[in-house]
């Protein structure tokens, strides 16, 4: 990412002035044009993507249970969608969760800050990206990531829940993937928590009566999202959905574990 003082960071790796490449990593593994030979860099590419992988489980693998905070790079710290970030990153330290943000300006600044400023732990993790700032001052411990789709699993693998504030392309993005991934089964069900009714109002609105109506999505499938604008409630959902998942696994266990026992007395009394 290149900020105002005309440096990149891609991932370990920091460019100034005019060592500055005109496209980012993603651009180049994407980009299928140019001559052939092109094609047996790949191979190489597959190291550096793995180096990503290996980074972040290392930086996360012990953080605890976390939340990753979503939203726009563009509010300003004077914007109340900034203070609702704040507050939100506040609520979420307070209680005992690690605080995961793309480590960029605006309301993840706000989520970093707030959590920082009530002695939780705030993580960034960044994407090298032409135009957006530097990694922001209230990240405890961060990473600026080449691979978007790397990034993408750090926040899926180590949070808990997310939380959704106002945002653009880039929270959208993240918003309807983790929606999928949750929807699919492909990761736990934990909770997706949109807060800002009036700017979300619309898009769950739309949900419910297009595509739940045009049978595109499940009847049940709207109820993965909750939209609130009290943090306290942010925090509860969050709360009573880890609890949940810890007592479904408790019961799981349970069941194993009897079904085990009654197969090796079974066993015992053919023998």
């Amino acid at each position: 990412m290149t900020d105002s003082t005309g440096i990149r960071r891609a991932g370990p790796l920091t460019y100034r002035g005019g060592a500055i490449p005109e496209t980012t990593t993603d651009q180049r593994l994407l980009d299928r044009r140019g001559p052939a030979d092109w094609v047996h860099t790949d191979p190489w590419r597959v190291l550096r993507i793995q180096s990503e992988f290996v980074e972040g489980f290392g930086l996360l693998s012990e953080v605890g249970h976390s939340v990753s905070v979503f939203g726009s790079a563009r509010v300003k710290p004077e914007s109340p969608k900034y203070t609702l970030g704040e507050t939100i990153g506040s609520r979420l330290a307070e209680v005992g969760y690690t605080v995961i943000t793309g480590g960029g300006p605006g309301v993840m600044e706000a989520a970093n800050k707030g959590a920082q400023l009530a002695g939780g732990t705030s993580i960034g993790l960044g994407i090298e990206l032409p135009f957006e700032q530097a990694l922001n001052d209230y990240i405890d411990v961060g990473v600026t990531f080449r691979y978007f789709f790397v990034r993408k699993t750090m926040f899926v693998k180590y949070s808990q829940a997310f939380v959704v504030l106002p945002g653009g392309f880039g929270t959208l993005d993240e918003l309807f993937e983790a929606i999928t991934l949750v929807q699919t089964g492909k990761v736990t069900r934990f909770p997706v928590v949109l807060v800002g009714s009036d700017f979300w109002g619309g898009l769950v609105d739309w949900i419910h009566a297009t595509l739940r109506e045009e049978g595109v999505i499940s009847p049940e499938d709207p109820d993965l999202i909750r939209l609130t604008d009290d943090p306290d409630e942010v925090v509860d959902i969050i709360h009573k959905a880890h609890v949940d998942l810890v007592r479904r696994k408790f019961e799981q266990n349970r069941v194993a574990e009897t079904a085990k026992d009654v197969e090796e007395a079974k066993e015992a009394a053919e023998s």
